[in-house]
């Protein structure tokens, strides 16, 4: 049951990504951008979390989950701080 919900979290979150990166395409408010982002990077870890949990149970991929976590909110804090256009 793990898996589905897990699975479920990377969808969502590929789902999210895919239409702030098309909203961004027609409007090209940067902050659609970097919000889109910001959620590829959160798929990427979604699915990092499948892959520890349910594909590789015996290897510990946590510190991985994480630096692609934080890497994914560092470009979305860019975006809401220095990127002001």
């Amino acid at each position: 049951m793990g898996g589905v919900i897990y699975g479920l979290c990377a969808v969502t979150a590929l789902v999210c990504a895919g239409l702030l990166l098309r909203a961004y395409g027609r409007s090209h408010y940067r902050l659609l951008l970097w919000s889109g982002l910001c959620f590829v990077g959160l798929t990427v870890n979604n699915i990092l979390v499948i892959l520890d949990k349910a594909v590789f149970p015996d290897i510990n991929l946590s510190s991985v989950r994480l630096l692609v976590a934080l890497l994914s909110m560092l470009v979305l804090l860019y975006g809401l701080i220095w990127d002001t256009k």
